[in-house]
């Protein structure tokens, strides 16, 4: 059995314990208490979120397989206690995650040091500032480096946390258990905090209806015809409509989709080129690198080169 401690205080956002849903199915898919989960502060008792919602907790106590620190809305200096107890967790502990601002309490411990780590964007100028000794991915839903896991704010959380369950049980539970939750199945760590689909910002239902489906079948031709269809408009109405509404044409926003999940899945480092260009709709590399190069000012090759990099650092830090 696993256990996973998570650490709030007062102001703590009740978003962040979302998390804790995707764990309580792990132990009903799996038929036992695979992880046993406990709330702390550093005081136990009740403690008061954003919302004024109590919820009760337990004092710090042994250290647990996985912390968890969750963060507030705005991040204050932390106790020395608990600033301590982060602090050793970092070595007593398999893995330790800052779940949106919690990864300021991280990096106060000094855990973040050299490392590459992501927070809420709203958040993330002001962590770089404060310590400028770790690497701030603002453009990241999580961030996995070594044994310290960080995430972006919000639904984020939920993402880290079935991250984690792939990591330790496969990724079939952790599918299931995205299908139980109503959510994305896990959408890979390297996606954008900043979607596509937020930034065309469609007004109508049908636009909107029409961008979902584009980004759940990504691997279509998806025509105007096509995406008129799931609209349920006619081809003209549907490039009038959606041009009002977007300020651009069907094909430029599709083709915006496809490269978002073209770099989330280049970033997960798992997939050759030919996949990722097949994956995503895009047919061949050739197409994709022309993409890439009009969108990013940069050929695919060059992420994956420069992740390549950053990964042999890593393993250079850590032999020494």
């Amino acid at each position: 059995m696993r256990h996973i401690g998570f650490i709030m205080e007062d102001g703590f956002q009740v978003m962040g314990m979302a998390a804790l849903t995707a764990f309580e199915f792990a132990n009903e898919a799996l038929g036992k208490e695979m992880y046993r989960l406990t709330v702390m502060s550093q005081k136990g008792g009740a403690i008061r979120s954003s919302l004024g919602i109590r919820i009760e907790t337990q004092p710090l106590g042994d250290f647990p397989d996985t912390l968890m620190v969750v963060g507030e809305l705005s991040p204050k200096p932390t106790p020395a206690p608990l600033l301590d107890y982060i602090r050793t967790a970092g070595s007593q502990s398999r893995r330790v995650a800052g779940v949106c601002t919690g990864a300021f309490l991280l990096a106060e411990a000094g855990l973040l040091d050299g490392r590459t780590v992501t927070t809420h964007w709203a958040h993330a100028r002001t962590l770089q500032e404060r310590y400028p000794n770790i690497v701030v991915d603002d453009d990241r839903i999580f961030s996995h480096d070594g044994h310290i896991w960080t995430s972006a704010g919000m639904s984020a959380a939920i993402d880290l946390t079935l991250a984690m369950i792939e990591d330790d049980h496969g990724a079939d539970l952790s599918r299931m258990i995205a299908r139980k939750m109503v959510v994305y199945h896990r959408r890979p760590g390297g996606q954008s905090q900043f979607s596509a689909l937020l930034e065309l910002e469609p007004r109508s239902d049908r636009v909107r209806r029409a961008l979902v489906y584009a980004k759940e079948n990504l691997r279509n031709p998806l025509t105007v015809e096509e995406l008129a269809e799931a609209a349920r408009l006619s081809p003209r109405q549907f490039s009038r409509l959606f041009r009002d509404e977007t300020g651009q044409s069907p094909a430029k926003a599709v083709e915006r989709l496809r490269l978002e999940a073209a770099k989330a899945m280049l970033e997960d480092g798992r997939h050759p080129m030919d996949i990722v260009a097949r994956d995503t709709g895009f047919a061949d590399r050739d197409r994709m690198r022309r993409a890439f190069l009009r969108f990013f000012g940069h050929p695919p090759q060059s992420l994956r080169r420069s992740l390549r990099l950053i990964e042999g650092d890593r393993s250079e830090e850590q032999a020494a």
